[in-house]
Parts: C-alpha cells; structure tokens; sequence
C-alpha cells in the first residue's frame, strides 16, 4: 500500500461525494488509515481488509464520517463517541470539523491503546480516550450532563446504552446512531428524528436532549 494508493482514492471517493479536501487534511486521514491498516493486521478494528485500500473501506472509513457532519449541529464544544474501537467514525470527524473536546469511550484496552497512538501521532491535543464501559462512563465522567454531541457506531442501542446518552447530554444536546436499522426506542428525555438513509449507505438516526 503506497501512499499515492491511499491518496488517491480518497481523493477521487470526496470529490464523487462532493467534499473538498486540501492538502492538510488529506496528509492526516492518510495517516489515520495507514495507522488503522497497521494495527488491523494484529487485532480486530474494522471488518475491511486494509492491505490494499478499496473504494467501500474509504467512503465508510473516511467519507461517510465527514459527510455525516452535514446532519449535525455546530460549533461543539464537548463530544463524546461510545465504542470508539478503530476510530471511525470519530477520528475522520474531528480532522475535518473538530470539537472542543472529543471523548473516545473504548472498553477494550488494546483498542482503547490503538486510539491513543493515533491521537499522538495526529497531535490531537483536544482528545481524551476512556478504556471503559459506556454506563460507567456516563455515571462517573467529570463532563457528563454537559455533552454537546453523542455518537455511536457498531454498538447495539440498548435501553442502557440509551439511558447513557441522555446522562451524557446536556439539554439541547444531539446524539447521533449511525447504522442502525433498529427502530430506537429512547428513553423519555431523549427526542428521536425520522430514521433516514444518509451518507452512502448507513442510517443516520438523530436524538435531542429535552
């Protein structure tokens, strides 16, 4: 896998997506994937073998979390991504619209390990990984009630899990499931959106904080 590999296909699968990336941006999520690739080989991060980039591993990797932040609501201070395992979709998305502060909840402690090399070697300062699970994360962190946005990817929207969210969530605050066809049942502070298809070919299921 060189790097005009990697490159070039992102380049070609944004511009097919109507994204704009220079220069900057395009070096980062290039090191992210190849960080990913390399990590993969030895533990289990994403379902998509890496070793030779494919058009499908990029949109849903790395095009699909920056097109979701169309459908959220910005500036951000305070985010929080449960079950962050190989990073995306928040990685892809703090590079492109950053928060103030990103928290990436991973109970896996080699995952959660992979997340915090990834944050060094991408300098994101403003990113805090926590090797625990979400409902304790959402009873103990300093920042809960405050949140701003919640993600969550590849993790099953139990009622616990959602009861995690809304103690995550400031009022006002939004939640986003992404790829779920389970139809949410939340809890009753939390206020659930229209499931639409978006971005590629995942659901977006968006939630408020009452």
């Amino acid at each position: 896998m060189s790097p005009s590999d990697v490159r070039s296909l992102l380049l070609s699968r944004a511009t097919a997506a109507g994204l704009l990336i220079d220069a900057a941006l395009l070096g980062r999520l290039d090191t992210y994937f190849r960080l990913l690739a390399h990590w993969n080989a030895r533990i289990n991060l994403t379902g998509f073998s890496l070793d030779k980039p494919t058009a499908r591993a990029v949109d849903r990797l790395l095009i699909e979390p920056m097109l979701i932040t169309q459908a959220l609501t910005y500036p951000v201070d305070v985010w929080f991504d449960l079950g962050s395992g190989g990073g995306s979709p928040a990685i892809p998305i703090q590079l492109y619209k950053p928060a103030g502060l990103l928290v990436l909840v991973e109970s896996k402690g080699r995952k959660a390990a992979f997340l915090r090399e990834v944050s060094r070697e991408l300098g994101l300062e403003r990113v805090e990984v926590e090797a625990t699970r979400i409902e304790l994360i959402a009873a103990s962190h300093r920042r809960a009630g405050t949140a701003d946005l919640v993600t969550i990817r590849a993790v099953r929207p139990s009622d616990a899990v959602l009861a995690a969210i809304a103690s995550l969530l400031r009022r006002g605050g939004q939640a986003a499931v992404i790829g779920s066809t389970r139809t949410i049942r939340a809890p009753i502070s939390l206020q659930v959106a229209p499931s639409a298809e978006f971005a590629l070919d995942s659901s977006l299921c968006l939630l408020s904080k009452l």
